[in-house]
């Protein structure tokens, strides 16, 4: 799997939480925005 890109690192049991944690914190003010359209819609 490793080999494949599915793995991106093996870390012990006991750093699971911490590592969680951290990774929620960071995405907890992430703001994911679309660009803005392009074309509107054309009346038919």
């Amino acid at each position: 799997a490793a080999s494949w890109g599915y793995i991106d690192n093996v870390i012990e049991p006991s750093e699971t939480r911490p590592r969680l944690i951290n990774a929620l914190e960071m995405l907890q003010n992430k703001r994911d925005e679309n660009p803005p359209k392009k074309h509107g819609n054309i009346p038919l």
